[in-house]
């Protein structure tokens, strides 16, 4: 069997990482406008810096769930007949084992350097313009995707959904593309389709829903999965 997982904030939620949008339509106290686009960048890149050093440093302290762990087990069985999609910049799914994760929205402990293309691993504040560790240009902003930039690995994240048997959506709204899609690219391929979600159907009605919070609806699903 193929399957495509893919994953929202939902899934963090319960290590503690804050979802894209509380009640009020902000994320973590910002309009999304003034934190993750390139026209706030330029209009005020400490302001951007701080948001994304805040946030690294609030991903340090938190630890995988459950449903991480799950999804690791998962892959231990299926190997490469499972593609892991994350809408998430946080890598609780490598701590939590898992070891091919696909981030269309790049990664929260990378930076991006705009002068030379390098990409490094990084852990520590970009606010104070640090070097870039390959060029030593002061020109490193987050490894992530804003609003009006291209998701990262479309190509081979379409493909598997072209090609896979089944299709589950974890902690995600569906509204945002092209992850809400994929759904639909599944379904007219003739794939089955999942959703665990605290307050489902939202990816779609078309597919069959389980609610429950992710630490629960996750491992049972893998363990169901698994003993078939």
């Amino acid at each position: 069997m193929r399957v495509v997982v893919l994953t929202g904030a939902g899934i963090s939620a319960e290590s503690g990482l804050r979802t894209f949008r509380d009640s009020g339509g902000l994320w973590e106290g910002h309009d999304p406008m003034q934190v993750a686009t390139h026209e706030a960048y330029d209009a005020d890149p400490d302001l951007v810096q701080r948001f994304y050093d805040e946030r690294r440093a609030a991903l340090l302290r938190a630890e995988p769930n459950a449903a991480h762990v799950a999804l690791a087990r998962l892959e231990e069985h299926l190997g490469d007949d499972l593609h892991l999609v994350t809408q998430n910049i946080d890598d609780l799914h490598e701590r939590g084992g898992s070891r091919q994760v696909h981030h269309m929205h790049g990664r929260l402990r990378a930076a991006w350097c705009v002068a030379c293309d390098r990409r490094h691993d990084w852990d520590g504040t970009l606010v104070d313009r640090p070097a870039c560790p390959a060029c030593g240009v002061r020109a490193l902003r987050p490894d992530v995707v804003w609003f009006g930039e291209v998701p990262y690995d479309m190509e081979t994240v379409q493909q598997a959904l072209f090609d896979c048997d089944l299709f589950v959506s974890i902690g995600t709204s569906g509204l945002v593309y092209p992850a809400a899609a994929f759904v639909h690219f599944a379904i007219g391929n003739g794939a089955d389709t999942l959703e665990l979600d605290l307050d489902p159907p939202r990816v779609s009605d078309f597919a069959t829903s389980i609610a429950g919070p992710a630490t629960q609806t996750v491992p049972r699903w893998v363990d169901s999965l698994l003993s078939d």
